[in-house]
C-alpha cells in the first residue's frame, strides 16, 4: 500500500464523506491523485463508496491498527513486548524471520495493515482485506531444539481460543494442527516457521491471520468456507483491542510452552477439539487415503485416530475432515 493511500485511508476510516477536493487539499495533492489512491484500496478488497456530490466513504468505519492504543491495551505485558506495525509488507512471517535472523529478542512482533503477499501452510496465499483482518508474526527464542518445538502450532491454538472465549465467541474449534473453526468455517490461521539447531537453540516464528471483518471482494478470493470475527461476536470490534488481547494470551502461552512443551496444554486443547471423536480421512504424502475416528492429539501434539488397525499417529500429511453431515473440508497439516 502506497504511503498516500494509506493517508487516504486515515481519513477515510471514520466512515463519513469526503469529497475528492477536501482529501486532496488535506493531503496537498490532486484530486487525480486520491482517486488513483481510492482505487488501490478498492483493488486491496476494501469497499468505497463513491457518491456524486457528497464524495468518498467506507461501507464500514474501521479501527486501523495504532502502536500507542495496542500498548495501552496490553498493559503490563507492554514492556515485555517490542512491537512494530507497518502499513504495508509483503510477508510478516517473512519480516520477523529476517528480524530473527538479525538478533531480534523474544516477544518481538511485526504487524502490517496490509500484506501483499501472505502466505499460509504449504504455500498457500492468505487472503486478507485492509482493516479487515489482523495478520501478525511474534519471535520466540527457546533453549531447546526442533524435537522440543513439537505442538508449537497447536499451543498458538490454545492462545487464540482463550482470546476467541474473552471476546465472546464461546463455540471456537481448533482443527489439527493450524487452524481456528467457527460453525465449521475457518476463522483464523498459524503459520509456524523455525530457525537454529536441530539441538537448540532455536527460534520460532509464530504468524497468526485472523479474520476481523470480511468483506465480499476478499470472501470471494478465500477457497475455503470463512468465516470473521464480528460476525461470531455480534459486534463490531476494535482491532487495537484484539491484537492486544491476542498477544496477551500468546505470550503466556509461549512462557509455560518453553517450560514444559505441549504436554501441560494438551486437555486444553482437546476441550477445543473440532473434530473430536468424528470419522476423519487422511490422504498422506505419497497420496495413499487412509480414515478413522479422531480421538484428539498426544503429548507431543501428533493427531491420534483410531483405525481397524488400532490408534495411529499422524504427523504430517493433507488431511480431510468430514464430520456427521459429509461436507468435506481440506486444510494442509503437519507437525
Amino acid at each position: 500500500m502506497k504511503p498516500l493511500s494509506h493517508r487516504v485511508l486515515k481519513l477515510l476510516a471514520a466512515g463519513d464523506f469526503c469529497s475528492g477536493e477536501a482529501l486532496a487539499k488535506s493531503l496537498g495533492v490532486s484530486r487525480a491523485a486520491v482517486w488513483h489512491a481510492v482505487r488501490e484500496l478498492t483493488a486491496a478488497g476494501l469497499e468505497v463508496y463513491r457518491v456524486h456530490g457528497r464524495g468518498y466513504r467506507l461501507q464500514q468505519p474501521l479501527s486501523l491498527l495504532d502502536p500507542a492504543e495496542v500498548r495501552r491495551h496490553l498493559g503490563r505485558r507492554a514492556a515485555c513486548v517490542t512491537l512494530e506495525i507497518l502499513n504495508s509488507v509483503e510477508s510478516t512471517n517473512t519480516l520477523a524471520l529476517q528480524r530473527a535472523q538479525a538478533g531480534a529478542p523474544s516477544a518481538t512482533v511485526i504487524a502490517a495493515e496490509w500484506q501483499t503477499a501472505g502466505r499460509g501452510r504449504q504455500g498457500r496465499a492468505w487472503h486478507a482485506g485492509i482493516g479487515g483482518g489482523l495478520t501478525f508474526s511474534m519471535v520466540w527464542r527457546f533453549a531447546h531444539g526442533a524435537g522440543f518445538l513439537s505442538g508449537l502450532s497447536l499451543a498458538a491454538g490454545v492462545a487464540l481460543a482463550r482470546g476467541l472465549q474473552t471476546l465472546g465467541v464461546a463455540d471456537a474449534g481448533l482443527k489439527w494442527p493450524n487452524d481456528v473453526v467457527w460453525r465449521g468455517r475457518k476463522l483464523a490461521g498459524i503459520l509456524i516457521e523455525m530457525q537454529g539447531d536441530a539441538l537448540g537453540p532455536g527460534c520460532a516464528v509464530i504468524g497468526i491471520g485472523v479474520n476481523v471483518r470480511l468483506s465480499e471482494a476478499v470472501r470471494s478470493r478465500i477457497d475455503q468456507a470463512a468465516a470473521d470475527l464480528e460476525s461470531a461476536c455480534g459486534r463490531m470490534l476494535d482491532r487495537n483491542v484484539v491484537l492486544a488481547l491476542l498477544l496477551t494470551e500468546l505470550h503466556s502461552v509461549l512462557e509455560a510452552f518453553a517450560r514444559g512443551g505441549f504436554a501441560p496444554l494438551r486437555a486444553e486443547w482437546q476441550r477445543h477439539h473440532a473434530y473430536q471423536d468424528e470419522r476423519v480421512s487422511m490422504i498422506l504424502p505419497d497420496g495413499r487415503r487412509e480414515s478413522g475416528v479422531a480421538r484428539g492429539v498426544g503429548e507431543d501434539g501428533a493427531l491420534l485416530v483410531a483405525t481397524r488397525a488400532g490408534v495411529r499417529r499422524y504427523h504430517s500429511g493433507e488431511i480431510s475432515l468430514r464430520p456427521a453431515a459429509c461436507a468435506t473440508d481440506k486444510v494442509k497439516a503437519g507437525a
